[in-house]
């Protein structure tokens, strides 16, 4: 007896150690991702990058002067006014705080009391994404206009640590939780990899065939970049050599990508009204699964890993303006009050 109970302990151990730590890789399955509920969430001001907060599920989605936020059904939690011109917001949970970039700043907010808390003053910055690198407890603006760099903020004092030039204009970026920083630059067609704790560039890599990469989501466990490119491609990026390992085609007017791990999906979001989700067959295969149709304008998204729900946002639109020498492509009109959420599930 003795005897069958250390056998019986040897194999559970051994059965332990063997489960994998992450998903395993299968072949690829239709996706059944499908609308669960469209709200008309109305209120005004535009809108850009949103996320789920982790945790408890709620959807931030900073629309200029407030930041609208709402449950994992749609329902309203708060609107937190005092803002100027928020782009996009990046949370920070172990230190209850989330990170907006606004226009010349970063906005803190504070997650318990949901109020604006503080702001970090950018002079001559013009910040856009943003992203939270929970290796370092630092927060990195990424600004376009003039600057092309990227800002380092102490996460936990506010104080700015330094810039780093990034040869072009700044799009989205991920961390890898080891201390290092990918970024798109769109109008050079590359990505750039600094080190988040020293703010050193420590390599370049050009992402041909892909032209004005946007949106980047990551895959940590098999170091995978996935940059949604305007030319209708995302592209799969090894980001241990800069490799584009794979494309795979995605609609017209991608502004973000995400990634699942718990499914393996890797998801484009477009503003011609679709997403497309691509299966990781292996860390260099992928196969498009699903076409979701969403609504024109729906070029950004928001993932909630733990429920696997997908959200974006868009609005009804009316003619675009007369063209001008400044704005020779204006974007069309919003209708007021017509500011839509689209949740979709499996």
């Amino acid at each position: 007896m003795q005897k069958s109970i250390v056998w019986l302990g040897a194999i559970l151990v051994l059965t332990l150690v063997i489960v994998p730590t992450h998903r395993a890789f299968g072949a690829p399955k239709d996706s059944s991702y499908h609308l669960l509920k469209k709200l008309t969430l109305g209120g005004e001001g535009g809108w850009d990058y949103f996320d789920v907060e982790p945790g408890t599920g709620h959807v931030f989605i900073p629309r200029g002067s407030h930041i609208l936020v709402v449950d994992s059904e749609g329902k309203q939690v708060a609107d937190i006014p005092g803002v100027k011109g928020a782009h996009a917001i990046v949370f920070a949970p172990e230190l209850k705080r989330a990170f907006l970039s606004t226009d010349g700043s970063v906005t803190i907010l504070d997650l318990g009391a949901m109020k604006v808390a503080s702001e970090v003053s950018l002079e001559g910055k013009d910040p856009d994404a943003i992203l939270y690198d929970a290796s370092v407890k630092r927060v990195f603006t990424f600004n376009g206009g003039g600057s092309k760099d990227a800002t380092a903020i102490d996460a936990e004092t506010g104080k700015i640590l330094g810039s780093i030039p990034l040869g072009g204009k700044p799009e989205t970026a991920q961390a890898d939780s080891a201390g290092h920083v990918y970024v798109n630059v769109e109008d050079k067609n590359k990505i750039v990899a600094f080190d988040s704790k020293t703010l050193k560039v420590l390599n370049t890599w050009p992402v041909s065939p892909c032209e004005e990469p946007a949106g980047m989501a990551i895959d940590v466990a098999h170091q995978r970049l996935f940059a949604g490119c305007h030319n209708q491609l995302m592209a799969v990026v090894d980001y241990t050599n800069g490799k584009v390992v794979a494309t795979i085609p995605i609609g017209k007017g991608i502004d973000a990508n995400r990634f699942d791990p718990g499914t393996g999906l890797a998801f484009a979001s477009c503003g011609e009204g679709v997403i497309t989700v691509a299966h990781e067959d292996s860390p260099d295969k992928y196969t498009v699964v699903q076409t979701i149709q969403t609504q024109r304008g729906a070029r950004t998204m928001a993932l909630d890993t733990k429920n696997h729900i997908v959200y974006t946002v868009t609005a009804e639109f009316g003619p675009p303006p007369a063209p001008t020498p400044q704005r020779p492509h204006p974007y069309p009109t919003v209708i007021s009050k017509t500011f839509t959420l689209l949740i979709f599930g499996q």
